[in-house]
């Protein structure tokens, strides 16, 4: 971050682009441990364990998955093509709706309501972080987008623990009245002081009519997926990375939509404890990114730091499905302080493996195969975690989802393991038909 001083102009950008996204996140986390006894205690009043609630979280990380395959790539390329800013004022509006739904009534038909409009909003909002990467990727140097990442990802961290501090000790009456005050500075901020760092593309055949604008828009989204999908697959990096970022996902995708619920069936915790699992996570995330990465990255490069933290992910969840003791959680969140590198490494990697005009559609491309796992993972968890909490259960290992996740992880260490970072990227030949930088909507 030192080396970032000396350009003031990159300073700002980032300054400007981290603060309403720091808010956004902190926003969103304060939810995060509170919505586990809302959901609960409205769809199974005076029970600890709640299928109803864990199959419609489930559902709702499907949902999203279908949705985030198409709606990823497609975002990528409209940030390519039309700007960054507002892409990100459109993700970022969408949290909103659903936690006010909340904030005005926590019966059973408000949670319902919660979810149909959560899953709208989580749709849009999950290419944040592609588009971020991205324009961080626009305003750092190749030499520093390892270290750029990282500190991005550590403000995520850290807000993180912020948000979990907060709703340890703030009363949870109030906690979505705040995040919503929260979300809606996010994107007055973002209007006002955010710089875009593309240039759009004109806008051509304004006088078509809407049949033929409607089939031109269908051929060149078609085309633009074609070029992104060649983007990927003819790049030997970017074609391991993807694999190892799906199996990872694959894997984690379902932990992290049942873990909370399976720690209140399992251990009874309520928002206090799932406060401070966070708050133990954030902290070593926090120290791990900011300070770790980017001094040893120069030193063992990317695919080193990436190898060890998928290790440290598996053992992170293998401690999860053996946990035998209320502490054996706690012990595993420490694992937190490695896990969390896997983002700011395959950032980095994926950004200095694609082009300068390629850096929306590589990441925006790579996030939607990551979002093929939402498909699957989280219903397999779901299901798993259901049987093997019930009375019914085949032998007696609460966890058992939890084990299986973490050889899913396992394997996608071993496609890190292959990558070869550091061979030359050159933009693929593709086909002139294929390669098209007209924007997606005339």
């Amino acid at each position: 971050m030192v080396g970032w001083w000396k350009n003031k102009r990159e300073v700002r950008l980032l300054v400007h682009l981290l603060l309403p996204l720091f808010v956004h996140w902190m926003a969103k986390e304060m939810t995060r441990s509170v919505l586990v006894d809302v959901t609960t205690n409205s769809l199974c009043p005076g029970h600890h364990t709640c299928p109803e609630a864990i199959n419609l979280n489930a559902l709702q990380h499907t949902i999203v998955g279908i949705f985030k395959m198409v709606v990823a790539p497609v975002v990528g390329q409209l940030s390519d093509d039309y700007g960054r800013k507002p892409l990100l004022l459109v993700s970022i509006s969408t949290s909103v709706v659903p936690f006010t739904l909340l904030a005005i009534n926590k019966s059973r038909g408000f949670v319902y309501a919660y979810y149909v409009v959560h899953i709208i909003s989580l749709i849009f909002e999950g290419s944040i972080f592609c588009i971020t990467a991205a324009y961080v990727a626009d305003v750092v140097d190749d030499n520093k987008k390892a270290a750029g990442f990282s500190w991005m990802m550590g403000l995520f961290s850290a807000s993180h623990v912020l948000g979990n501090a907060v709703a340890r000790f703030l009363p949870g009456a109030y906690i979505f009245e705040v995040s919503i005050a929260l979300f809606i500075f996010c994107p007055v901020y973002m209007t006002l002081f955010l710089a875009e760092t593309v240039t759009p593309a004109p806008k051509v055949d304004q006088c078509l009519p809407y049949s033929k604008k409607a089939f031109k828009i269908v051929q060149e989204q078609y085309n633009s997926m074609r070029y992104a999908a060649n983007v990927v697959i003819s790049s030997p990096t970017l074609k391991c990375i993807s694999l190892a970022l799906f199996f990872y996902e694959l894997g984690m995708s379902g932990v992290n939509s049942t873990l909370l619920y399976y720690l209140k069936a399992a251990f009874e915790f309520n928002k206090n404890q799932f406060s401070e699992i966070l708050i133990v996570v954030g902290i070593g995330s926090i120290i791990s990114q900011l300070l770790v990465l980017p001094s040893i990255t120069p030193l063992v490069g990317e695919k080193v730091i990436l190898c060890a933290a998928l290790l440290s992910s598996a053992v992170y969840v293998l401690l999860y499905g053996l946990a035998w003791a209320p502490w054996v959680p706690y012990f595993a969140a420490s694992f937190g302080v490695v896990n969390v590198l896997v983002k700011p490494c395959s950032f980095a990697l994926i950004s200095k493996a694609s082009s300068s005009t390629d850096q929306g559609k590589a990441q925006g491309f790579i996030l939607g195969v990551k979002s093929i796992t939402l498909l699957l993972s989280p219903l397999a968890m779901t299901a798993l975690t259901n049987l093997f909490l019930s009375r019914n259960a085949p032998f007696n290992c609460k966890g058992f989802g939890f084990i299986c996740a973490s050889f899913s992880v396992v394997i996608s260490l071993f496609f890190a393991w292959m990558l070869k970072p550091n061979l030359s990227n050159k933009k693929p030949e593709i086909d002139a038909e294929i390669n098209v930088e007209a924007p997606l909507l005339s």
